[in-house]
């Protein structure tokens, strides 16, 4: 299939590409560089290797809960084939890839502006069986990464996010509750979660972010776009790249993520897990995105609450990811006061997390506010209440 991957309205480059798993078999005239997706260039000229990397990063990952069923049911090999089946479009970005002679807009096929097929979504949400030739697979959701259910919906005109849980806890959507009121103590820029039962099952819900005209560019894209020098490590390699794409208060933001991580255990903050914003047209950066994505934490796959667990994405412990924190001037340890009893709250309204394993994890996150304020010298002399 002859197309053209668009950034918005702007023509990016010709190319070839296979529909059915979207490889990019070959490139044509490239037409405006500077709007290539972030990491794809090599000096003045496309990588079709980065770009194919790019844009199968866009599909529904193997490891999504129920994708085989979902394959099955529409005779599909891969999910690689559904980003061509929705032109590209995402809800995080602006790319899309318009067919040749199709005379495609962008005004009146984006999904910010325009509604989506549900199709796929009740397909992934296992609430109904659809034949492939009675699907409209015009949909945000081919192009949404995790392994978690997930869907997208619109309510009162907004996108919405519908994340579901795992495990014997379904702990994910009421960790991203307790993260959200972390971060909000904290005064600390974040998407905000509420809770859905469905069906008896919770679910989180967060508004999109992202909007006409910004876009998220995760965190490997950037890192990926530079060499990363022999002395420095995975945190200074992503400041470095940071100070070269002048994205600014790139170290003040990306501690306070660090510090909310520690607290909340989290345990799957990857490069994908969290991004940079800029605007899609002036291609100028507006800073590191809101907190998002923080249900792979606070022990949710294990029964031994309080133990330390691994990190990401700079270092495997928490203990040594926290020390790249260097000005913890801003935390202040006062603002959780009662912020146990409201962890403990949120998990009342689930059904599989007990009393004693909430209170578990409410005493444990208390300790570990505790412990770093101790690591960072922070006086707590007659502030018991609040830590």
């Amino acid at each position: 299939m002859r197309c053209t991957l668009m950034h918005k309205n702007i023509p990016v480059v010709d190319m070839e590409i296979d529909p059915e798993d979207a490889n990019i078999i070959k490139m044509y005239s490239l037409k405006n560089p500077e709007h290539l997706p972030v990491g794809t260039k090599v000096k003045d000229d496309v990588n079709r290797a980065k770009m194919n990397d790019w844009l199968r990063g866009r599909s529904i990952p193997a490891s999504r809960d129920g994708i085989g069923r979902v394959l099955e049911n529409i005779n599909l090999n891969d999910t690689s084939s559904l980003i061509v089946k929705c032109y590209g479009l995402s809800l995080s970005d602006h790319y899309w890839i318009s067919p040749e002679e199709h005379g495609l807009e962008w005004e009146k096929i984006n999904f910010f502006q325009n509604d989506f097929s549900k199709d796929m979504g009740e397909l992934l949400f296992g609430s109904k069986n659809i034949k492939n030739a009675e699907i409209n697979f015009i949909s945000p959701d081919n192009t949404s990464d995790g392994w978690l259910r997930k869907k997208w919906i619109i309510a009162d005109e907004k996108r919405i996010l519908m994340k579901g849980g795992s495990g014997v806890y379904e702990q994910e959507p009421f960790n991203e509750v307790v993260a959200s009121a972390a971060m909000r103590r904290m005064n600390v820029p974040h998407v905000e979660y509420t809770l859905l039962y469905d069906k008896e099952k919770p679910y989180s819900l967060c508004e999109n972010f992202i909007t006409p005209d910004s876009e998220l560019i995760p965190a490997y894209r950037i890192i990926t776009e530079y060499k990363k020098e022999n002395n420095v490590g995975d945190y200074g390699h992503l400041i470095n790249c940071c100070k070269k794409n002048k994205i600014e208060n790139c170290v003040e933001s990306l501690n306070k993520m660090i510090v909310v991580d520690y607290i909340i255990l989290n345990e799957d903050r990857h490069y994908n897990n969290f991004g940079f914003v800029r605007n899609p047209v002036t291609l100028e950066w507006k800073g590191l995105a809101p907190i998002y994505d923080s249900g792979t934490s606070l022990w949710y796959n294990t029964q031994f609450v309080g133990e330390n667990m691994e990190s990401k994405p700079f270092k495997k412990n928490h203990d040594e990811q926290i020390k790249l924190v260097k000005d913890m001037s801003w935390f202040e340890p006062e603002l959780f006061r009662g912020f146990e009893d409201e962890i403990m709250d949120i998990f009342s309204l689930s059904k599989t997390v007990d009393q004693k394993r909430s209170a578990s994890i409410a005493k444990s996150v208390m300790n570990r506010i505790k412990h770093l304020c101790l690591l960072k010298g922070k006086n707590i002399t007659g502030t018991n209440e609040a830590v």
